[in-house]
C-alpha cells in the first residue's frame, strides 16, 4: 500500500526588512523615550537602521529627530505620509524605526488596511511595540491598536515604569488584556524608571542616554558623576531586555 501523503504547511519565508513603530496611542506613555533608547540598542549591535519620527503634534522638543536630526519628520496628516515608511526602506536600510505620536491611529489604520497585503509580498514584517503605564488609558490604547492589527505584526509590550514604584495591576489583571496576552502572545519587556531631573533635562536639550554616559555632553545637570552612572544603568537594563526578544526587532 502506498504511504499516505501528508501535507506540510508552508513555512513563513524569513523576512527581509522590518518596520518598527510605536503606538501612536495616549500620550505621556514614554514612546519617544523608549523609541530612543531602542536606536542606541541597534546602533550598539551595529544594525543600520533608517529614523522617522511620524509625531502629529510636530513637536520640536522631546520628539525623535530632537535626539536624532537624521531623523526624517513626517507629518502622517499629508496625503501618503505614512508612505514614508517604505520610501525610507529604498534608502537601503532594511529595518525602519517610526515613533508614532498620539493621535496617530486613524490614518495608520487607514495605510495599514490598504498596503499591507501586498507588503508582505516584498518580504515586509511589522512590529508594533506598546507601551503600558500605570494608567489604565494606556492599557485601553494598546487593546484598541491591537483590536485592530489583529495578527498581522508581532507585539512587544512595554512596561515603562514612569512612577516609583509603578503598579501595573491594570495590565496584569485587566480580562481584556489577558485575552490579548492568551491570543496574540506578545513579549514583554519592562523599562525601569529614571529620576526626572535626568529624563526632563534630556528631554528638553535632545540629550540621549549614551551621551550622557559617555560624557559627551555640556548641559548642566547632566555632566555630574551620578548621573553619568545612572545613564549607563538605564542603557545596561533595557538592552538586556531588548536582547531578550531581539527576534522581533532584527530580520
Amino acid at each position: 500500500m502506498a504511504a499516505a501523503v501528508v501535507e506540510i504547511p508552508a513555512r513563513e519565508a524569513k523576512p527581509t526588512s522590518r518596520i518598527v513603530f510605536t503606538e501612536g496611542g495616549k500620550g505621556g506613555v514614554g514612546k519617544s523615550a523608549f523609541a530612543t533608547m531602542l536606536v542606541e540598542w541597534y546602533r550598539k549591535q551595529s544594525v543600520a537602521v533608517s529614523l522617522i519620527d511620524m509625531d502629529s503634534e510636530n513637536k520640536s522638543r522631546g520628539s525623535l529627530a530632537h535626539f536624532f536630526p537624521e531623523a526624517r519628520k513626517t507629518n502622517i496628516h499629508r496625503e501618503r505620509g505614512m508612505d514614508g515608511l517604505m520610501f525610507a526602506l529604498e534608502e537601503g536600510t532594511h529595518i525602519v524605526v517610526a515613533d508614532m505620536g498620539a493621535g496617530a491611529g486613524e490614518v495608520a489604520h487607514e495605510w495599514f488596511d490598504l498596503m499591507y497585503a501586498d507588503a508582505q509580498t516584498y518580504g515586509l514584517a511589522f512590529t508594533a511595540i506598546g507601551l503600558v503605564t500605570p494608567d489604565p488609558a494606556s492599557v485601553s490604547s494598546v487593546l484598541a491598536w491591537a483590536n485592530f492589527l489583529q495578527d498581522r505584526v508581532d507585539y512587544l509590550i512595554v512596561k515603562n515604569s514612569i512612577s516609583n514604584p509603578s503598579d501595573f495591576s491594570c495590565w496584569e489583571n485587566d480580562p481584556q488584556a489577558e485575552a490579548f496576552r492568551r491570543l496574540a502572545r506578545p513579549r514583554t519587556i519592562s523599562m525601569q524608571y529614571r529620576v526626572q531631573d535626568i529624563e526632563q533635562v534630556a528631554r528638553e536639550h535632545g540629550v540621549t542616554m549614551q551621551a550622557v554616559a559617555d560624557k559627551k555632553v555640556d548641559v548642566p545637570g547632566l555632566k555630574e558623576m551620578p548621573n553619568v552612572v545612572r545613564a549607563n544603568g538605564y542603557r545596561r537594563n533595557l538592552f538586556a531586555e531588548l536582547d531578550g526578544v531581539k527576534d522581533l526587532l532584527l530580520l
